[in-house]
């Protein structure tokens, strides 16, 4: 298999994950379209990357590398979009005391923020470093698979993997880097560089979620974000009570 076709059938995959995992927790009535507005705009915007990161791929895998350069400099405008609405639906959730019952509110609180930043961040690596075909499509496909985690989260049984259900979402999401280290090794002979980097921050973003959430500094983020609101009489290393039947 050439670079140009794992990367496109790895971006569907990704886009189908992502799919299945909202789907399903449409089928089932735990989410419906009477959400807040700007649930509807988090939605449109990151499933809109989705969209685009699949576009790309093609693109590439069918030869209109053209287009796909002068397209992806709507990474520059949509990353910090995603950054600022995910970050909002976040800190609204918490303030009303709706965090997800299988993570406590501070980590849900810090655990967002910390995994938009780090695909940011990778992304932006990626955009850096584009004349560098290898390295870019390594570092942007793991930043994509940061974004998996919510669609991952959906189709595992987390309430079942309490307290360890950040780490679950985490041990699904590094798979696919994994994957591409191994199809490297297979196909090139030896496991490109990129990969590494593109692993490695994604194991330390969530080891810094863990230290941030439970140290003074996570406390006061928290403080911060909830004040005068419901969510400040929540005990952020709490786990919320079960939903009712």
């Amino acid at each position: 298999m050439n670079d140009e076709r794992f990367f496109v059938i790895s971006a569907i995959i990704m886009a189908a994950l992502l799919a299945a995992g909202f789907s399903v927790h449409l089928a089932f009535g735990r989410s419906s379209f009477n959400a807040p507005l700007r649930v509807h705009l988090h939605a449109v915007i990151f499933f809109g990357w989705t969209m685009l990161y699949l576009l790309q791929n093609v693109l590439v895998g069918t030869g209109y590398r053209h287009i796909h350069r002068r397209l992806g400099w709507l990474a520059v405008a949509w990353v910090p979009a995603m950054i600022v609405m995910g970050v909002w639906v976040t800190v609204a959730l918490v303030r009303a005391g709706h965090a997800p019952f299988f993570f406590q509110p501070a980590y849900f609180l810090v655990m967002d923020p910390v995994t938009l930043v780090t695909f940011a961040g990778l992304v932006a690596a990626s955009i850096t470093m584009r004349r560098k075909t290898q390295w870019h499509r390594r570092l942007i496909f793991c930043g994509m698979a940061i974004l998996l985690g919510p669609g991952v989260g959906r189709l595992l049984p987390l309430p079942l993997m309490i307290p360890h259900a950040g780490w679950a979402v985490f041990a699904v999401v590094i798979l696919f880097p994994l994957v591409g280290m191994v199809r490297d090794l297979r196909a090139r002979g030896k496991i490109h560089p990129a990969w590494w980097w593109g692993a490695g921050t994604i194991v330390t973003m969530q080891i810094a979620i863990d230290l941030i959430t439970f140290s003074p500094l996570g406390m006061a983020i928290y403080g911060l974000a909830t004040q005068g609101s419901p969510g400040a009489a929540i005990a952020p290393l709490s786990f919320p009570p079960f939903p009712r039947a």
